[in-house]
């Protein structure tokens, strides 16, 4: 694709690239750093473009996979062991108990099929409402609410076997 095609394909969907950005993100300077990425891996690989039936449609799955993308990186950074931890009135053994607690429940985490682990950080440790996850992820709400369900079913079941609670 050449630059003339490159402005008058692509470089017109930067206000609905925008926008659809901006719902995932729900936040403009975020939103805006997806587009602006969007647009420099589509020019980066503008001579594979011309292969593409849809360039628009490729244009917009590739803004949700970065933001896809940015929402993962975000969470990842939040602080999961301060929403875990309580409170510092707690002794230092019941301290170092809850550390190794979360750590566990982290790797169990890491375990969990991709969808799974994406909906369950998405939840219980930022807090998106069920409608925003499936929206993000592209399912309906009742496959948010199962696969929610399996992973919190599966976390519990191997926390219980890991901490030998169920012997």
């Amino acid at each position: 694709m050449l630059l003339d095609d490159f402005k008058l394909n692509i470089v017109p969907l930067r206000q609905k690239l925008f926008i659809t950005a901006f719902r995932l993100m729900q936040n403009e300077e975020d939103a805006e750093d997806a587009v602006q990425e969007t647009l420099l891996r589509l020019w980066n690989m503008r001579q594979e473009l011309d292969a593409v039936v849809n360039p628009g449609a490729f244009a917009m799955q590739t803004v949700k996979n970065i933001c896809i993308d940015r929402l993962r990186i975000r969470k990842e950074q939040l602080n999961i062991d301060d929403s875990l931890l309580g409170n510092n009135n707690e002794t230092p053994y019941l301290q170092t108990e809850r550390n190794d607690t979360v750590a566990i429940v982290r790797q169990l985490i890491e375990r969990l099929p991709e969808l799974q682990r994406i909906i369950i950080r998405m939840r219980d440790i930022e807090g998106y409402e069920l409608q925003e996850i499936a929206d993000i992820t592209q399912t309906q709400v009742s496959a948010v609410s199962m696969n929610l369900s399996r992973a919190r079913k599966k976390i519990r079941e191997q926390l219980i076997k890991r901490m030998h609670y169920g012997t």
